[in-house]
């Protein structure tokens, strides 16, 4: 590719580029380009010296510096250069930065390469694992694709037009303000990742639920249930969280204080990367480390600290190493403190524990479907960015169980036909963005696994849009392959974009059959369905053969524990321990707490056919979970406005469905003969279930109306002369977001707040159906708004 003269060199560097740093100091701009073109680009230059732009200096004062970008070895897919010359003007770069917009054209120019860097090493990783490359070596190529997709999405989002971003500390101001949560505990200084609700929030969080619970529970005839926060160790133990769920920590090692270990890293090192004195090179292999922060291990991390210096942000003290901590919050449960507990991490293992109860509930028929709606807890180390990362927090969880050989959901068609925003996993390796595609289309295509995960997608992105989620700041991510469980069959979040970038607010899992088979393993409790079949089959059998005799030796009277145990292995366990067994000469068992080593002369594994005449079957598990904080704060922001012309009106366009009040009584004047119609409306919108909120202060009605949409009241009625005055009485109903009213009769106006609030009608059909309010005409007072 030979670059053209003039305005297209610029063009041609953005085509090529891998990125653009900005070096205030001497007021220096840094271009980085493949090296591969580098001759071509300066001879470009020198041809076209005369028509250059005075942001490019001449030739003569250009220096050219070499820059190593950092690649696992034999992956490096190009090195880079750098052209460092004076500027008299902003570059490109640094305009689009403060958000000046570039067409779209440029912007993928922009990408490209990133888009190239991400595929080529989406390909190695695919290669190397079809060609059976040692672990230690996939996960570096793996840890690598990582870091490349997330520079390439952090780009895409710095392109964005900047008035897409919400005013955080406008919006953030207004919540306190009016609140709608708050800091717990703040006149004792507060905690760090505990939030209280006030009214109007306490109202929006409430609505939520209740349109969750209609839109799923209701609507698909789930089971509700409702267990306990406080869980005994060997649940967790078996469910993996007492091993794996932890982060990393440092603590300050004269006063405690503790630190999430890669966050305070990644802060530390964005600080020294800001220095205007630190060199190309080692921003460079700083940024790198960013990218890769959540990939490090224990010893990783440790030495990285050690590199960086890395010291106490609020005392400058020596921190320790990192080590991993356990982000339950432990208890013990009874007064002797001999039975450990926790406080939930999820809800999901109250619905596991009690499959059976639910499946004689559902008369023993797959699939079915239970919930609970709760809250969970979470010991974060370093709580931050309000209600997306909580300490305590309200979970929504579905657990679809389903028959692993019919994932085929009956109800499929309903949703088929939606045109959702998909990140597929094949789009992240290859380097491209998401694209909105067929919901029907992704299934037959194999996108999505099966129609029952796809429908549940469906479901939760109407329940989204529905609850006020804007659709074009939705997308569903696939995870990776390496993101997956070992378990998973397929996996995809709903992401909404943000201030804060894109956030996972609801996850939805294939989950195969692990957690009912582990809790069956432990408990020796099968968690399973009986399916009859039409005609009888015969079936393979693995069993484990145990050596009683050998077992019983080794292990005496808990010999007993261990033969329990390998009873109710299913054949998927016994085919890995059999493995190890082949292997290693032994593999390793734990029941009740006792650990159990087994080896070729205690166990054997036996196969053999039976016939059946019923069928037991381990269901699959579908798991949609809802995170209604993060879902909460998602709307917050999306539906945070400022009114045209006056910045210091805001407002929220919550959807009335989830408006915390569905409407206002505003009497125009504090006169005695406005009391009997204020009275009357409100019972009568009391009785028609309308949440209402009755203003009668002194201010004039347009403040009134600003302090009633600051906090998202859907609709307004406003009791004026003519309602006093004139027969048959009538009122001004007004809309939130148009600002525009109508008028009617009072005793009609509950029934129309009512249905406009449930989404049986439209604004546009209440405006056809009833006359436009344009003033009063029985008074001289101003009702138009201030």
């Amino acid at each position: 590719m030979n670059p053209r003269p003039a305005g297209d060199f610029f063009n041609f560097c953005y085509l090529l580029s891998v990125s653009i740093l900005v070096c205030e100091e001497s007021g220096d701009s840094l271009f980085l380009f493949p090296s591969s073109q580098l001759n071509s680009a300066a001879s470009a230059l020198l041809r076209t010296t005369a028509h250059t732009p005075s942001l490019l200096c001449p030739l003569s004062s250009a220096r050219f510096v070499r820059l190593s970008l950092r690649h696992p070895p034999g992956t490096r897919p190009f090195s880079a250069s750098a052209c460092l010359c004076k500027k008299k003007q902003k570059s490109l770069w640094l305009q689009l930065a403060e958000g000046q917009t570039m067409e779209d054209g440029n912007i993928e120019a922009i990408l490209a390469p990133l888009r190239q860097a991400v595929k080529e090493q989406g390909d190695l990783v695919r290669q190397m694992k079809q060609e059976g490359a040692p672990d230690v070596d996939v996960t570096k190529a793996v840890a690598e694709l990582k870091a490349r997709k997330r520079t390439l999405e952090a780009k895409e989002l710095s392109l964005q037009p900047k008035d897409d971003i919400v005013d955080r500390t406008k919006m953030e101001d207004t919540l306190k303000r009016r609140f709608f949560y708050d800091q717990a505990f703040a006149i004792y200084g507060g905690v760090s990742g505990l939030y209280d609700f006030g009214p109007v929030g306490c109202a929006l969080k409430n609505n939520i639920l209740q349109v969750w619970r209609q839109h799923f529970i209701q609507e698909e005839q789930i089971l509700e249930i409702d267990c306990t926060m406080l869980t005994p160790e060997p649940v967790l133990k078996t469910s993996g969280h007492v091993e794996k769920f932890a982060d990393y920590m440092v603590k300050d090692v004269k006063n405690g204080e503790c630190f999430r270990a890669d966050h305070l890293l990644k802060a530390h090192l964005q600080k020294l990367i800001s220095d205007k004195k630190c060199a190309a090179e080692k921003k460079a292999e700083m940024e790198s480390v960013v990218t890769q922060l959540d990939n490090y291990s224990q010893q990783e991390l440790a030495d990285l600290f050690v590199k960086y210096s890395v010291k106490s942000p609020t005392t400058g003290n020596e921190l320790t190493a990192p080590i991993s901590f356990n982000l339950m919050f432990q208890t013990s449960i009874g007064p002797g403190g001999n039975m450990p507990g926790y406080l939930r991490p999820e809800t999901a293992q109250g619905i596991f524990l009690n499959f059976k109860r639910l499946l004689e509930f559902n008369q023993g028929k797959l699939p079915f479907a239970a919930a609970q709606i709760g809250n969970s807890f979470r010991n974060e180390i370093s709580p931050r960015s309000g209600l997306i990362r909580v300490r305590e927090f309200t979970m929504a969880e579905i657990e679809h169980f389903v028959d692993p050989t019919e994932k085929v959901h009956p109800k499929f068609s309903s949703v088929a036909d939606l045109n959702i925003n998909l990140y597929s996993s094949k789009a992240q390796t290859s380097g491209q963005s998401a694209h909105v595609m067929r919901l029907g289309d992704a299934v037959e295509q194999g996108v999505i696994n099966n129609s029952v995960l796809g429908y549940f997608i469906g479901r939760i992105y109407l329940y989204l849009t529905k609850v006020g989620i804007a659709k074009d700041k939705l997308r569903f991510r696939q995870h990776m392959d390496n993101e997956m469980a070992h378990y998973a069959c397929d996996c995809w979040d709903a992401e909404a974009k943000t201030s804060y970038g894109w956030i996972e607010i609801v996850g939805c899992a294939d989950r195969s059959c692990y957690d009912l088979q582990c809790h069956a393993r432990a408990t020796k409790v099968p968690l399973v369905a009986e399916k009859p079949l039409k005609e009888p089959k015969t079936v393979n059998v693995v069993q484990f053969e145990p050596n009683k005799g050998a077992i019983g030796k080794a292990y005496k009277k808990d010999a007993k524990l261990a033969m329990e145990y390998l009873a109710v292995c299913d054949e998927c366990f016994i085919t890995e321990q059999e493995q190890l067994l082949n292997e290693n000469g032994e593999f390793t068992i734990e029941t009740d707490g006792k650990t159990f080593k087994l080896t070729k002369d205690m166990v054997g594994v036996k196969r053999f056919q039976k016939t059946l005449h019923v069928e037991e079957v381990v269901p699959n598990v579908i798991e949609p979970s809802f995170g209604i904080g993060r879902i909460m704060y998602t709307i917050f922001e999306h539906t945070f406005h400022v009114r045209e012309g006056d910045e210091q009106r805001t407002y929220f366009s919550f959807p009335a469905t989830v408006a915390p009040y569905k409407c206002s009584v505003l009497p125009l004047s504090q006169n005695q003969e406005f009391v009997p119609f204020v009275k009357e409306l409100s019972e009568a919108m009391t009785k028609n279930g309308v949440s209402h909120k009755v203003d009668d202060s002194s201010g004039s009605i347009g403040r009134r109306y600003a302090r009633t949409d600051e906090i998202g009241v859907a609709f307004g009625i406003t009791i004026d002369f003519d309602t006093v005055n004139k027969s048959p009485h009538t009122a001004t109903l007004r809309d939130r977001d148009s600002m525009r009213q109508i008028r009617a009769e009072v005793s009609e106006l509950p029934v129309v707040v009512r249905d406009l609030a449930n989404g049986t009608l439209t604004w546009a059909e209440v405006e056809s159906k009833y006359p436009i309010f344009e003033g009063q005409e029985t008074s001289k007072k101003d009702t138009i708004e201030e």
